[in-house]
């Protein structure tokens, strides 16, 4: 059973910084991808930023240049820099972990950090 625990959410002003950590337990390189989604109150839940196996990332629009993501495989887990944030920022922040089938992709999650900019 693959469990994701992250850490580091918290309150902060307006263009401050904080880094999350999502800690997997297993080996993360049998992953695919794994990423960071987030999800405010009303909201869907979006994709923020991910890491491929090959080491490839991808982020939204909305935080280019102001987020990264990162992986150490010695510890297992990946994390999120968050520079420069804003009120919109403000989000539960969920860490996922993809592995393709030859079904399905199979998700996994972790249970969610808040994340709360005040202007």
């Amino acid at each position: 059973q693959v469990q994701l625990v992250e850490s580091g959410g918290g309150l902060v002003q307006a263009g401050g910084s904080l880094r999350l950590s999502c800690a997997a337990s297993g080996r993360i390189s049998r992953f695919n991808a794994m990423g960071w989604y987030r999800q405010a109150p009303g909201k869907q839940r979006d994709l923020v930023a991910a890491i491929r196996s090959g080491g490839s990332t991808s982020y939204a629009d909305s935080v280019k240049g102001r987020f990264t993501i990162s992986r150490d495989n010695a510890k297992n887990t990946v994390y999120l820099q968050m520079n420069s944030l804003k009120p919109e920022d403000t989000a539960v922040y969920y860490c996922n972990a993809r592995i393709y089938t030859l079904e399905r992709p199979v998700d996994y999650w972790g249970q969610g950090t808040q994340v709360t900019v005040s202007s």
